[in-house]
């Protein structure tokens, strides 16, 4: 703007010469009406010309200058009303002035008016430029892939048949597989950056093909849902293809762009390369399938360790009743009534291995185990006549304390058992290298819940370290020079199947208490 603050600022100081030579003919017009209305007998509404005058000036005028101009033209019009009729009052005359007065007003506030949005519509396009520049610098220069491609035929062609009522695109496409070529060749490619070309191994001077369908080596799912996208009129789209370049290398691709129905003609598409983390999920994956064999293999060996424990007790006491039943024939005369209870025995402890392995099977099956009512109390007295040659052994006391009018409970009879002889197992351990002192293991059975049973085992031994506590239950964890650490897992695990838990902590008094939440009703 110049100093005078009534030109426009566009105007430099060396073109004021030229800007006063265009504004000269509405001063002319602005004098010689001055003079008319004021010195001349015409009767007519002369001073409505300064409009014209205004309107020539206008161009080149400011806002400032424009009120200035209207200001100045209408202290114009009174004075050569005074001028012409300052004997008498001519109330035709006065009437013209008051027309032309308000006329000068009106039209100064439009020109003001579409100044006004002149200036709001350069600043509109202003911003519409640069915006467009950043643009078109960042659609260049990205390292991204990036598209300008035309969706619009495509989605007149899906409105097309939502017309004829299909409202499933995917179905529609089952029934009709030709489709999706079909639709693919009616997006167009428009525009792509420097690297959407490298993408495609494309030069900088060849030419864009115009659909990219060719080089979707992919299934036909991915393209499936990016046409389902535009079809169903969704906010956006992402998904993954492989794209095959001019030499034939296949890269992955994380493909997305906006479902703008407005700028269907011009939607910027964006490939972002994955294939460094696709290929490293895959490894990824790979090295899971073979931690998952190798973890299997290892489940099946603590599988196998863990059947030789458990079968070494029952093939154990077969042994003893076994002697015992040698011993009772070699009386003279036989006793063949013992003889009988140890074959009884016998039997029961076969019978028991083979549950043992039977049950193994079952974990390793998917199929679901065998459920029946257990009455805990009698496994519990059951499980003391198996121990009894180890608590002999040991010189441990077994001591039971069982509530009365327990209900039964729905579990596998052999797990239950299973865990039961393990803890008491541990227990005997934990006492056998204490000297002095009381060597007892406790076992209480109550109701502490209403859905669940509680089975404790406490021994009066050293009790648990604070520093293996939390890795008790671990895979492959022990304390024992000899132990394979899978016991208590495996025993937390039959627990967990059914929906019951097992854990450890120390009592008061010393040594270690294992409970056991029995669930009334299982869960499989």
């Amino acid at each position: 703007m110049t100093s005078s603050g009534w030109l426009r600022a566009e105007i430099s100081d060396h073109e004021m010469t030229r800007t006063f030579a265009a504004i000269a003919p509405a001063a002319v017009l602005v004098a010689a009406v001055f003079y008319i209305d004021a010195f001349t007998t015409i009767e007519s509404a002369i001073a409505v010309l300064y409009v014209v005058a205004l309107l020539l000036a206008a161009p080149l005028l400011t806002r400032r200058g424009t009120v200035v101009f209207t200001v100045g033209c209408g202290a114009l019009a009174l004075v050569a009303y005074v001028i012409a009729h300052s004997d008498d009052v001519d109330v035709p005359s006065l009437l013209r002035l008051v027309v032309a007065l308000p006329a000068l007003t009106i039209t100064s506030m439009l020109i003001q008016r579409t100044d006004l949005a002149h200036e709001r519509l350069i600043s509109a396009n202003q911003a519409l430029f640069e915006s467009e520049t950043r643009y078109r610098s960042i659609f260049e220069q990205s390292r991204v892939a990036l598209w300008e491609r035309d969706y619009s035929l495509v989605r007149e062609f899906f409105h097309s048949l939502r017309s004829r009522g299909i409202s499933d695109f995917r179905a529609y496409a089952a029934e009709n597989p030709d489709i999706v070529v079909e639709a693919m060749s009616l997006i167009r490619t428009i525009d792509a950056n420097g690297a959407a070309r490298e993408l495609l191994g494309l030069s900088p001077d060849e030419a864009l093909p115009m659909s990219l369908y060719p080089y979707l080596s992919t299934e036909t799912e991915s393209i499936l849902d990016m046409l389902d996208c535009v079809f169903c009129d969704r906010d956006r789209y992402e998904g993954k293809f492989r794209i095959t370049s001019r030499d034939g290398t296949a890269r992955d691709v994380l493909l997305s762009f906006p479902s703008d129905p407005s700028a269907f003609k011009r939607i910027a598409v964006g490939m972002f390369d994955i294939t460094q983390r696709e290929n490293t999920q895959r490894a990824l994956r790979d090295a899971q399938a073979e931690l998952a064999t190798a973890a299997r293999a290892a489940t099946v060996g603590a599988l196998s360790a863990s059947l030789a424990h458990e079968l070494n007790q029952p093939l154990g006491a077969i042994v003893v009743n076994a002697q015992t039943l040698l011993r009772w024939l070699d009386k003279n005369p036989p006793d063949l009534e013992a003889a009988r209870h140890s074959a009884e025995r016998m039997i029961r402890d076969g019978q028991r291995a083979s549950d043992i392995i039977l049950n193994a099977r079952t974990i390793l099956k998917p199929d679901k185990r065998i459920l029946q009512d257990v009455r805990i109390d009698e496994l519990v007295e059951e499980t003391r006549a198996f121990m009894d040659h180890d608590l002999l052994r040991e010189n441990v006391l077994l001591v039971t304390d069982v509530e009365k009018g327990l209900p039964t409970v729905n579990a596998v009879r052999i797990e239950i058992q299973q865990v039961l002889i393990n803890l008491i197992s541990n227990g005997i351990q934990a006492l056998a290298g204490k000297a002095g002192g009381d060597r007892v293991i406790h076992i209480r059975l109550g109701q502490l819940v209403p859905d669940a049973l509680s089975l404790t085992v406490r021994d009066t031994g050293e009790g648990i370290s604070p520093a293996i506590m939390n890795r008790l239950f671990d895979p492959f964890f022990t304390t024992k020079p000899t132990g394979m650490g899978i016991g208590l897992s495996i025993c937390r695990h039959l627990m967990e199947g059914i929906g019951g838990s097992l854990t450890a902590t120390n009592h008061d008094l010393g040594g270690a208490v294992f409970e056991m939440t029995i669930p009334i009703r299982a869960t499989q």
